[in-house]
């Protein structure tokens, strides 16, 4: 079996994250990856950022079994990394009346 570079480092944390679910550790995760208000105009156009935080959603949908949602996910990340799809416009800037 491999040990994951986590044990190998640190064999105290890698036993506190054995505790959790892999639903936990996913959910963490994307928590971790997803974009807040804060950043959303600083990262909203950021491929790897933006490809991390679909992945990371793609991940939950597998664990839920729902693969094809997860797909979709993964079509997003992949998207965003081979860049055909695009960051829409903000709404709040996109249009003056």
């Amino acid at each position: 079996m491999i040990q994951s570079q986590t044990e190998a480092s640190n064999p105290a944390a890698a036993t506190k994250l054995s505790e959790f679910s892999a639903f936990e550790l996913a959910q963490a995760l994307t928590e971790k990856l997803s974009i807040n208000d804060r950043d959303w105009h600083q990262l909203k156009s950021n491929r790897l950022a933006r490809s991390r935080e679909q992945a990371a959603v793609a991940l939950i949908f597998l664990l839920k079994d729902q693969p094809e949602e997860a797909l979709l996910r993964l079509q997003q990340a992949s998207g965003w990394l081979d860049k055909s799809i695009s960051a829409p416009p903000c709404e709040h800037h996109g249009s003056k009346k």
